[in-house]
């Protein structure tokens, strides 16, 4: 596996220098690795199945504001395939990843159905989440030129969140909810806490552009 996971973070530190999303980059990668190796240890989830699933769930990129974002995690799952293929790795274990990779993304909507895809799915999420997904929630706003807030009622109280229209409402629209959608238990007490920080986050925010009014 070591050597398969040589290959793996090469290629994926090739692709993610033709990445201008900040927060897709190979840092991402790496710790969505990271995270679903140890929540595979505690789930008892194949690693060979995992390993491969975190390393190449985003091998092609596409932009959250494309149109093809919908399509995003099928096409990285086909072409995890025959990037598997090209490096002869086990054929039996091949489908199982192409699922992992498909269920991981938010938007496809497609469920999980083995632990393995859980895992996988679990590990990008948390990575939304908490200090590191309020790093990268940003730092996308930047590439995609969005406003960082909307000054009439910036924390949705007397309307619905839209994030298209600025950053903080992605808090509201989806980042806060993301515990809800946590599969597994190891997931869960992860999300527990990168949930409790985002509030933190949000309530100093608050402060800082409500006080006084």
């Amino acid at each position: 596996m070591e050597k398969f996971e040589r290959t793996f973070e090469n290629y994926m530190t090739t692709i993610c220098l033709e990445n201008p999303d900040p927060s897709h980059d190979i840092l991402h990668v790496k710790r969505v690795v990271k995270i679903a190796k140890n929540l595979a240890t505690q789930e008892q989830a194949n690693l060979q199945v995992v390993i491969p699933a975190a390393y190449l769930h985003d091998c092609v990129y596409i932009s959250k504001i494309d149109d093809l974002r919908k399509q995003a995690s099928k096409i990285s799952a086909d072409k995890a395939v025959e990037l598997l293929t090209q490096w002869a790795y086990p054929k039996d274990l091949v489908p199982s990843i192409h699922h992992a990779i498909l269920a991981h993304s938010f938007s496809a909507k497609v469920i999980a159905e083995s632990v393995e895809a859980k895992v996988v799915q679990d590990a990008d999420r948390l990575d939304a989440m908490g200090a590191t997904g309020i790093f990268r929630c940003f730092a996308f706003s930047g590439l995609a030129k969005r406003p960082l807030y909307r000054s009439e009622d910036p924390f949705c109280e007397n309307r619905f969140p839209d994030d298209s229209d600025n950053t903080l409402d992605h808090f509201f629209n989806k980042l806060l909810h993301l515990q809800d959608k946590l599969n597994t238990p190891s997931a869960k007490r992860e999300g527990m806490l990168r949930l409790q920080a985002m509030n933190t986050f949000l309530g100093s925010l608050r402060r800082e552009l409500l006080d006084g009014e």
